[in-house]
């Protein structure tokens, strides 16, 4: 085995960490008789030699070795070895990606190209391995045929013949997973495919496998689904539930003599695809998971995807590999800690499949969710909760019932289904009424939940807390009381105290009195920012004094910042810190600085002194830096008429090419002029090149008045408010004001379009 490794100029090449000659020993270690060992080489490919997903001259050179791995049947773990080629190889570059591709990424590209090449040129060794002795080798099989294979009617005959003799049900699952794969690949197999799987879902013996077949039928073939798939999942969860459990999970093969084989169905000759069939159809980039984002146990805001540490770093010296902990390691660690005491680990991914190829019949998950959420399957009720979470951030629709049923698992003694729901209602906002008295008694019975701490940052406020607070509920604020008399105060408390509103304000005074405790030292920023939040959204103009203190004893590191804040409290008091007005007229005395704009918008806010304020936002408007031409911009807007005379320079920038500053421009025009038309033709144009502006367009047409009947406008607003998708949903990542964003698009939608036809056409 390796014949000619050491012959390969390693050195020469490079991963994601540096030189590339610490390769061999990966490959070396992926064939050690050490499971430590063997987990560690497999993280230090995945971590540096194929870093997320990269394709570099040293992946390429390891191609051969990783081949020579999977067909040698004494090495062990060989099914990693087989998903990670399956990784490698997997990657279609279509005509639209090619047209996309700039000077520096045409290396890169070629690199994919020859990976996929390479791949699969040798996947025909996959067709041995699908009866291979290792279960898990014959796991990761079928879907590395499907995803690499050229002869997809060949793959699709395979896995037919093999899934009636298969005797391994999670195997089983992943044949049926694998013709799925090919039907969307070559989309003229999906009505062959679609046939098949619609046999597997009525006549299987096994419900994990109707239930398969169904996910698999959702994702290609959704028109073959059961009219009635909500009670026929429904019923598979039941059957699945009572069925009795193995200790590994796995159903034994059938005996000789035994009639229809395990979960499988016999082949019918009238729905083979013909071996000769010339079915090919160039690929599709298959997708790169079957589920929507599953929020992990503490949400950061927003959700990015971490970029691990490789084993194998330049840190631990060249040819030395940490063999613990690994990437891996902890994957499986947590996915055996997640799955323990489940009947059927799999189960879930099959019903994210489904919910992924139902889409937008929110109806049906709407259903199909609140009859896992009454299971007596714990965790079919924590699958529910986070999948429930998966449908209500992406799609539009009527979920009373459903955060009802979410709500309800907080009184569960499970801690991760109590956990899990506080998570979900956290992100709700004003959608999570209907479990406020669940979310309050929860808040009642766990105060050791209202703050949560952390090793590497400051605390933060628990999601029960979070949850009712977004709510609007008063019963959040004895929680807010006790974070704010912590030594340490939870970083997102004035963000909770804006969300409370006037419910809030009996903490106007303990938030001032720790303002004023704070020592204005290098960690000033950190203990201040959050009460000068607080204080900011209740307009506690009473603070004034504690706030001029942290304006003018700012310290120097993150200084700019902590002015920035304590500025933006001033001008939120207006009138009532009209004791500030000397100060910001100095301030705004010294333009060119980075708190100008700021100064001047509390001062106009304290003064109404527009003839002190307004060359200082022109200034702004001049800015080399987008940031502040932004900032100004906005400000001018708040001036309205009285800055009438910045209304050609506003109009300058509709053509700018940035569009933000195009969007707050326009904005600010309408605001100065009072003329509509040239800034809805900008708002328009804007809210079709980025749905990240709607809101704010939205929110200045509503100002404007209603929308005339037959606008643009109105088109615009009315079909934004008959999309079931919101409109930020993204695939593969989430913030945690997604859905709040988007319910206030809808509601300032509404609030546009009311009496619409009453005015004049913008």
């Amino acid at each position: 085995m390796f014949s000619g490794i050491d012959e390969v100029d390693w050195a020469s090449m490079e991963h994601a960490y540096g030189p590339a000659d610490d390769v061999p020993e990966l490959l070396r270690g992926l064939a050690s008789d050490d499971p430590a060992e063997r987990e560690a080489a497999l993280d230090g490919m995945y971590g540096a030699v194929h870093h997320q997903g990269d394709v570099y001259a040293c992946t390429l050179a390891c191609i051969p070795f990783l081949f020579e791995l999977v067909v040698d049947p004494g090495v062990q773990d060989r099914g990693g070895v087989v998903e990670l080629l399956t990784s490698i190889g997997g990657f279609d570059l279509d005509e639209d990606d090619e047209a996309e591709i700039d000077e520096d990424e045409i290396e890169g590209a070629a690199n994919y190209a020859m990976a996929a090449a390479a791949v699969t040129a040798g996947a025909g060794v996959f067709f041995e391995l699908i009866a291979d002795e290792d279960p898990g080798v014959r796991l990761a099989a079928p879907l590395a045929l499907a995803t690499l294979h050229r002869h997809p009617v060949r793959v699709l005959a395979l896995l037919r013949e093999r899934l009636p003799v298969e005797p391994d049900e999670e195997v089983r699952l992943a044949l049926v997973e694998a013709a799925g794969r090919v039907a969307l690949r070559h989309r003229p197999l999906a009505e062959r495919v679609g046939k098949w799987l619609g046999l597997l879902a009525s006549r299987a013996d096994s419900p994990g496998l109707r239930l398969a077949a169904l996910a698999q039928l959702a994702r290609c073939s959704p028109d073959g689904l059961p009219g009635d798939v909500v009670p026929v999942v429904s019923g598979l969860l039941r059957e699945m539930r009572s069925a009795p459990e193995e200790s590994d999970g796995r159903v034994e093969p059938a005996g000789p003599g035994t009639g229809a084989p395990p979960g499988g169905i016999p082949a019918r000759e009238d729905d083979e695809p013909e071996p000769g069939s010339d079915t090919t159809a160039p690929s599709a980039q298959a997708p790169a998971a079957d589920s929507e984002p599953v929020e992990p146990i503490e949400p950061v805001e927003p959700v990015q995807a971490v970029d691990p540490e490789p084993v194998a770093s330049a840190e631990a010296g060249r040819g030395e590999h940490v063999v613990t902990p690994t990437l891996v390691g902890q994957l499986r660690s947590l996915y055996a800690q997640e799955n323990a005491g489940r009947g059927a680990p799999w189960a879930a991914d099959l019903l994210r499949t489904l919910h992924v190829g139902l889409d937008d019949r929110v109806g049906d998950r709407t259903a199909l969710l609140a009859d896992q959420l009454r299971s007596p399957d714990r965790h079919q009720r924590i699958d529910a909760v986070r999948m429930s979470g998966g449908l209500i951030r992406a799609w539009r629709g009527p979920y009373e019932e459903l955060v009802a049923l979410v709500g309800e698992q907080l009184a569960d003694p499970e801690p991760r289904l109590a956990e899990a729901a506080s998570h979900v209602l956290e992100e709700l906002f004003g959608l999570a009424a209907p479990a406020a008295d669940a979310l309050a008694a929860r808040l009642a019975a766990d105060p050791g939940g209202w703050v949560k701490t952390w090793a590497g940052g400051p605390p933060g406020l628990g999601s029960t807390v979070k949850a009712l607070a977004r709510l609007g509920d008063a019963r959040a604020v004895p929680a807010l009381a006790a974070a704010l008399e912590r030594e340490q105060v939870a970083h997102d408390v004035g963000f909770a105290v804006g969300c409370l509103g006037a419910a809030a304000r009996p903490l106007a005074g303990v938030l001032r009195r720790r303002l004023a405790d704070v020592e204005l030292d290098e960690n000033a920023y950190d203990r201040a920012s959050p009460l000068l939040a607080g204080l900011t959204a209740l307009r506690a103009g009473e603070a004034t004094p504690e706030v001029l203190r942290v304006l003018r004893g700012a310290p120097e590191y993150r200084g700019a910042w902590l002015r920035t804040a304590a500025l933006r409290a001033l001008g939120a008091f207006g009138p009532a810190a009209r004791e500030a007005v000397p100060e910001l007229r100095a301030l705004v005395r010294r333009p060119g600085t980075a708190s100008a704009t700021e100064a001047a918008e509390a001062l106009w806010a304290a003064s109404g002194d527009a003839d002190t304020v307004l060359p200082v936002l022109i200034e702004g408007l001049e800015s080399d830096q987008v940031h502040d031409r932004r900032s100004a911009a906005v400000a001018l807007g708040a001036l309205g008429p009285r800055a009438a005379v910045v209304a050609p320079r506003l109009r300058g920038l509709l053509a700018h090419d940035e569009l933000w500053l195009r969007v707050d421009a326009a904005i600010a025009l309408w605001e100065v002029s009072g003329r509509t038309r040239e800034t809805v033709a900008a708002l328009l144009t804007a809210w079709e090149q980025n749905r990240h502006v709607r809101v704010r367009v939205a929110e200045c047409l509503a100002r404007m008045g209603p929308v005339p009947e037959g606008s643009a406008a109105a088109h615009v607003l009315r079909s934004e408010l008959v999309s079931v998708r919101r409109h930020n949903a993204m695939d593969g990542g989430y913030g945690s004001h997604d859905i709040h964003e988007d319910e206030k698009l809808l509601a300032l939608c509404r609030q546009a379009l009311r009496g619409a036809g009453k005015g004049s056409t913008p």
